[in-house]
């Protein structure tokens, strides 16, 4: 049997890929930000619904036991922030199942840090600067998008006010797809995903805020100044229509994060998926006390694949998944 056992890189993009790199650790370098490892295996994973978590079996002192592969290092370093590190930075490899395709691989590079004392303002004016400094060209303006505008431009829609089963109609007639149980949530997540987010970042930086608040993640929730309504503190970047970085000012309340996981656990019984076991070691070190501050994720490797002209992320990988 013959294989392909080549890199899907070429060799000179994987050195311009080193390069940035060391321009990443360079930025943070200059900006008092230190470097940290987490592990990839640990004993909770992420309970997002739309999130595929991996997880093997292995032998620990405690016996044979479920560890999960992290589908970011948010919980291990969220751990590091309670015990007193101040801000860091870390360039982690993570993984998601059944996220394939030119702008996903199993694993990935995820860059992820967090600046205790820093507001959503603050790290969206950083996370700015981190982008300029990797792409080769003036990428334009930066353009500050609320989520609930975009909808209205786009598709004529209030999405908080929007009927469910008109939302229902309009993911159906966009997706083409049979979704008459979707919640609100997934109905506005495919809406965007496939007639908003493709515009997105085409005449410079855009920054999306003010998701719905059920769209809050591990993020606090802030009122929308039209109305009142319940919002995400939380942001999205992005460049060519690629979502390069989300971005949340953290929730720090324990009983609240407790409570969010749980009622994932919920949604993800009733969406016939498995249950993820709940990092207790998290939520034990916010009752423990985590500094309030913000903190965002960025793909590497989309933002590389911009950086460095091409057109899907294993053209930036070493070894994409279908030949690692």
């Amino acid at each position: 049997m013959t294989v392909d056992w080549r890199p899907t890189a070429e060799i000179a993009t994987l050195r311009e890929r080193a390069r940035l790199m060391a321009e990443v650790r360079a930025f943070f370098a200059e900006r008092g930000v230190w470097e940290v490892e987490t592990p990839v295996l640990g004993h909770g994973g992420s309970t997002d619904v739309h999130l595929a978590s991996l997880s093997c079996e292995a032998v620990t002192p405690a016996g044979r036991e479920r560890l999960w592969l992290q589908t970011s290092p948010e919980f291990h370093m969220k751990r590091l922030l309670a015990a007193g590190s101040g801000p860091i930075f870390q360039i982690a490899r993570s993984f998601r199942d059944g996220e394939v395709g030119g702008r996903h691989n199993l694993e990935f590079s995820m860059l992820e840090w967090y600046r205790p004392g820093l507001d959503l303002e603050g790290l969206i004016a950083e996370t700015e600067a981190l982008i300029r400094r990797a792409l080769p060209e003036d990428p334009g303006p930066l353009r500050r998008r609320r989520y609930r505008e975009l909808f209205r431009e786009h598709l004529g829609l209030d999405p908080f006010r929007e009927p469910l089963d008109a939302l229902r109609r309009r993911a159906a007639e966009a997706g083409g797809l049979d979704i008459a149980e979707a919640s609100r949530d997934d109905c506005l997540d495919l809406l965007i995903s496939l007639t908003i987010e493709p515009q997105l970042g085409r005449e410079g930086i855009d920054v999306v805020v003010d998701y719905p608040a059920g769209q809050a993640a591990l993020a606090r929730r802030h009122r929308d100044p039209e109305d009142g309504e319940w919002v995400a503190s939380r942001f999205e970047v992005y460049r060519h229509g690629l979502e390069l970085a989300n971005g949340y000012d953290e929730l720090t309340d324990a009983a609240e994060q407790r409570a969010r996981f749980e009622e994932d656990n919920v949604a993800r019984r009733a969406a016939g998926l498995p249950e993820v076991d709940v990092d207790e070691r998290l939520l034990a070190a916010l009752e423990a006390g985590m500094p309030a501050g913000s903190g965002v994720a960025l793909g590497l490797d989309r933002l590389f694949q911009l950086a460095l002209g091409h057109d899907s992320v294993a053209e930036v990988m070493a070894f994409a998944t279908p030949r690692a």
